[in-house]
């Protein structure tokens, strides 16, 4: 009999070389899967989160300087639900009032990198437990963390161009902090005329967060077997969710 001759076996794929932090920064905006799949091997978290707080406090710095902490702590309390009572009180009151709130924004602006690490703590907690239980999710808090962090980079490019027109040149008095750049519907919208629930609704609707809503759901389908479009809907109906919460809540006052 004729020996029937062996066909070597195909070498096994070589696997992808390590990422830099630089890399994975840059590949997060232009091929993100790259960046999340890379997270298997090394979770660090430290290089995106140092980006996100340096150009988070260069935006409110620059709000200090360009409108004034006091003027955003009047915008705030004149589009809140507490507008007309504070126009009552005497003039000493609305003094300590917004002294108070001037504090608070600097204390903001000057922790910000802190208050980064906490809120990207709390979304994790919430995302991390959800896709582990509800899916089987093989991600490990560790990298479902840096997830977080890296789908956050979005938001660099929304501190920029906020400095971008405060420099331009913007209304003091129509200045809202939580709003500072027309990337959702709800800066088109007069907050005086238009309901509150109403309001928070439509700022939902950002491009920025819808950016990073759909790099969290590939971060999580590329480090588990969830699928893509799965992962990016769950992300997306927590964030809706929240926003009705909120926006019902600021509906009341």
């Amino acid at each position: 009999m004729t020996a029937v001759p062996v066909v070597p076996a195909s070498p096994a794929p070589a696997p992808a070389p390590p990422m830099s932090e630089g890399a994975r920064i840059i590949d997060t905006f232009i091929a993100p899967s790259k960046t999340f799949t890379d997270l298997r091997r090394n979770a660090m978290w430290w290089a995106p989160w140092i980006l996100i707080s340096i150009f988070s406090i260069a935006f409110l710095l620059t709000v200090g300087k360009q409108i004034g902490f006091e003027q955003v702590a009047r915008n705030s309390i004149t589009h809140s639900a507490r507008a007309d009572q504070f126009d009552k009180l005497p003039a000493d009151q609305q003094a300590r009032q917004l002294q108070f709130s001037v504090g608070l924004i600097r204390g903001i602006a000057y922790g910000n990198a802190l208050a980064v690490l906490l809120f990207t703590l709390i979304v994790t907690v919430v995302l991390w437990t959800t896709f582990k239980v509800g899916f089987g999710a093989e991600t490990t808090f560790g990298q479902a963390f840096a997830i977080g962090m890296y789908a956050g980079l979005p938001g660099i490019l929304g501190a920029i161009l906020g400095i971008i027109s405060l420099f331009a040149g913007v209304n003091p008095e129509g200045f809202d902090l939580n709003n500072p750049v027309a990337t959702n519907l709800a800066y088109f919208l007069d907050p005086q005329t238009t309901g509150r629930f109403v309001h928070g609704l439509a700022s939902s609707l950002d491009l920025f967060v819808i950016w990073s809503i759909v790099l969290i759901g590939i971060g999580y389908a590329c480090t588990s077997k969830v699928k893509r479009s799965t992962a990016i809907i769950v992300v997306a109906c927590w964030y809706l969710l929240w926003k009705l919460i909120t926006s019902g809540l600021a509906s009341l006052g």
